[in-house]
Parts: C-alpha cells; sequence; structure tokens
C-alpha cells in the first residue's frame, strides 16, 4: 500500500510504500488483548505481603479458661478476629508476569498499527535532525503535528537526545521500532513514524511470519 509522507509543518512531501503484511492485515483482537495483558501484569511488582497467625507478634499464652467466664472462646491473642491479630488468606510475594508467544505479539502489534491505518490515525513524517535535546524545541518542531494529545511517535531508536526531550513531554511516548508496546500503541489517539523507521518496520515485521 501507498502512504504519504508528511514533512514538519503537515504538508504532503512525497509517499513510501508499506507492506500490507504489517499495516494492512486482517485485526486479531484476542492478539491484542493478550498483549496488552501480558504488558499490565509484567508491570505489577507482585511485593505485597501480609502475615499470618503464625507470623505477627504475640503470646502464645489461652487469654482466659475455655469456660466460665461468660466470653467468648479464645485460644490466643494472635487470631485474625483479634486487632492486630494474623491476617486470612491475606496477598503474599507472587510473580504476575506472563509469557506471551512471540508469534502472538507480533500478530498483535501488527493488528494494532493496521487498526490505527484504518481509524486514519497513523501518519508517516520526514525524518528529521535533532540535536539540542530540550523538550520546548521537540515540543515546537511538533506543534504542527500534535499537541495535547496521547500520541506515540516511533523512531529508529538511536537518537538518544530526542528521548531524553520527550521525557518530560506528558502527552507524548517515544518508542523505537523495535521496541513497541501493544498497550501505549492500542490506547494513543495518533501514531506518527518516521520515514526511517516505517521501512524499518517494513522488514522488521514483514520478512518474517
Amino acid at each position: 500500500m501507498k502512504a504519504k509522507v508528511y514533512d514538519l509543518d503537515g504538508k504532503i512531501a512525497n509517499e513510501i510504500e508499506l507492506l500490507d503484511d504489517v499495516f494492512a492485515c486482517k485485526v486479531s483482537n484476542g492478539a491484542i488483548y493478550y498483549a496488552i495483558k501480558s504488558e499490565l501484569a509484567n508491570r505489577r511488582q507482585g511485593t505485597a505481603s501480609t502475615k499470618t497467625r503464625k507470623e505477627v507478634t504475640g503470646s502464645n499464652i489461652k487469654p482466659w479458661r475455655q469456660k466460665g467466664t461468660g466470653r467468648a472462646r479464645a485460644g490466643d491473642r494472635k487470631s485474625p478476629v483479634w486487632v492486630g491479630g494474623g491476617t486470612v488468606f491475606g496477598p503474599k510475594p507472587r510473580d504476575y508476569s506472563i509469557r506471551l508467544p512471540k508469534k502472538q505479539k507480533r500478530l498483535a502489534l501488527k493488528s494494532i498499527l493496521s487498526l490505527k491505518v484504518k481509524e486514519e490515525r497513523l501518519k508517516v513524517i520526514q525524518d528529521f535532525n535533532f540535536e539540542s535535546g530540550k523538550t520546548k524545541d521537540l515540543v515546537g518542531l511538533l506543534k504542527n503535528l500534535a499537541k495535547d494529545e496521547n500520541t506515540v511517535f516511533i523512531v529508529t531508536g538511536d537518537n538518544k537526545l530526542l528521548f531524553r526531550a520527550g521525557a518530560n513531554v506528558p502527552w507524548l511516548r517515544l518508542q523505537a521500532y523495535n521496541r513497541l508496546t501493544a498497550h501505549e500503541l492500542f490506547y494513543s489517539q495518533k501514531v506518527f513514524i518516521c520515514e526511517s523507521a516505517a521501512k524499518n518496520l517494513n522488514e522488521f515485521y514483514g520478512a518474517k511470519t
């Protein structure tokens, strides 16, 4: 498929060939769902921990005799029904991570890219030089393309100054073409791809099945 390439002023500069297998494939909602689910699960630390009745500090002595006091039976002060006692079925450290097959992850990312093209939310822009590393300069460059909208900018990944400047923009997410994340890509309102990154995406996702 042919796609228009825009300059930083938002004007059409030329055209580029995008592979149908990457940017116009059949959208797999299931692959997208599991890719996003695995990314969110892998972010969880899983460090929440509570103490059971055997782990809390307290005496093991029976508070009062079993019968004759008129009070409820009690075995020790570490009982879960007592203040300061242990917790029943509370969280313990665990691993929440979900391993997703590589083919399924690739299918999910290609499906999201194809979905953005279908919704006309994806544009290819010309490569540009960015050497200042300042957030103000980056926002100025992108003012004609996007502003205050949840935007993903896909680049080749070799410009550290660009990533440093983009880290301070709350509505912008910079991603390398070979390290895309399904969650941010799916929920973005706009997706911009540098011309060189678009060619890399053709090779990276189009060469393999």
